[in-house]
């Protein structure tokens, strides 16, 4: 199965943020999205209107939220490297539209990372979607269920092959749902462990990953200025 960077939730995105540490490819990190985990309740009623973009943007994280260690890294112009996905079959059965943007890629979307220098160099991202609560249940959680059924696979990024293992940790209990897990990513005889959680509130997706300490340091002070109505 090929599978757009730019487009499957949580899996491609946390792939090049751990990239890094993993190879010598030094192909720049994404904000991430996340996998595994799910709980809390479906939506069964899409009440609000979604964000429009700019109005995501303006809930994002920021250094001045963060504090004086995290510096914000450029972004880049949108990649469309593929993603080959071997040893998932649940990922492949998803084929046509999860595979290639279709009803996951949300276009209500804003996105920011930053690296870590307290110490040591990590990084966290954030990523914000909108749509109808509907569509961001059913399109994130069909995702999330695929890669819940692989705790094991391997990836090939740009020539570069990754085993991939994943983890399910304990949610959050924030928003209406929520998904959390470990992957831990193994490259070139080196290993990264990213942590990815996500959390919808009505039409707000919010999904943050990177170092599973950062990632829990900052998860409620994101999902706050998100979600600010709720």
């Amino acid at each position: 199965m090929r599978v757009r960077v730019s487009v499957a939730l949580g899996l491609t995105a946390v792939i090049l943020l751990a990239l890094p540490a993993c190879s010598t490819d030094h192909t720049e990190a994404k904000p991430a999205s996340p996998s595994s985990a799910g709980s809390g309740k479906p939506a069964s009623v899409d009440n609000d209107a979604p964000l429009s973009s700019a109005a995501l943007e303006a809930r994002l994280l920021d250094e001045t939220d963060l504090g004086a260690d995290y510096t914000r890294k450029p972004e880049r112009p949108s990649q469309h490297d593929d993603v080959t996905v071997l040893g998932c079959p649940a990922l492949n059965e998803l084929g046509g539209d999860a595979a290639t943007g279709g009803s996951l890629d949300f276009p209500r979307q804003a996105k920011a990372s930053f690296t870590y220098t307290g110490g040591s160099d990590s990084e966290v991202s954030e990523e914000l979607y909108s749509d109808t609560d509907g569509k961001l249940s059913d399109g994130t959680s069909r995702i999330f269920d695929a890669m819940t059924d692989c705790p094991e696979y391997q990836v090939l990024v740009g020539g570069t092959a990754i085993d991939i293992t994943t983890q399910k940790t304990a949610a959050p209990q924030l928003g209406d749902q929520q998904w959390s897990q470990l992957l831990t990513f193994s490259a070139g005889g080196k290993e990264s462990v990213v942590k990815q959680t996500a959390v919808r509130s009505g039409n707000v997706l919010l999904i943050v990953a990177g170092s599973p300490a950062l990632v829990d340091r900052h998860l409620d002070k994101a999902h706050a200025k998100a979600t600010p109505a709720h």
